[in-house]
């Protein structure tokens, strides 16, 4: 399997597992939902790009994680957002490939959908180092 698909199903499983964020999400769904109640957590797209060295075979990932929550301000966020990280902490390997290192590389916050009474996103994108075991 690619490391692609691998460490996307190992993080949404991470997530999914985090009982502090599905205390308050009622899931995580793989790729952005076209209707799901709020709150929710959603894992976007998986960019790879070959990273290793001369022993190693790796692979960098670029991974886009999204929170969606339907209140009129975003307070809510903040908690959901600090979850994400321990969670990819948490993240098994899977199919061969391990996580060696997460970095969030920026975040933004936005009114979803533009209009008031729309709700709130957040969308992180994270760099993931990732390496084959075996």
């Amino acid at each position: 399997m690619s490391a692609e698909m691998a460490i996307r199903a190992a993080v949404i499983a991470a997530l999914r597992e985090d009982a502090a964020l599905m205390a308050v999400a009622h899931a995580v769904h793989d790729g952005e939902p076209a209707r799901a109640a709020t709150p929710y957590a959603h894992v976007g797209e998986c960019l790879g790009s070959d990273w290793g060295g001369k022993d190693v075979e790796g692979r960098e990932l670029r991974l886009t994680i999204g929170l969606t929550v339907a209140e009129e301000v975003p307070a809510r966020l903040a908690g959901m957002m600090a979850w994400v990280e321990p969670a990819l902490g948490a993240a098994a390997g899977r199919d061969g490939w391990r996580i060696v290192s997460a970095r969030l590389l920026r975040s933004r916050v936005a009114r979803a959908g533009g209009g008031a009474g729309a709700g709130w996103r957040a969308v992180m994108d994270y760099r993931l180092r990732v390496v084959r075991e075996g």
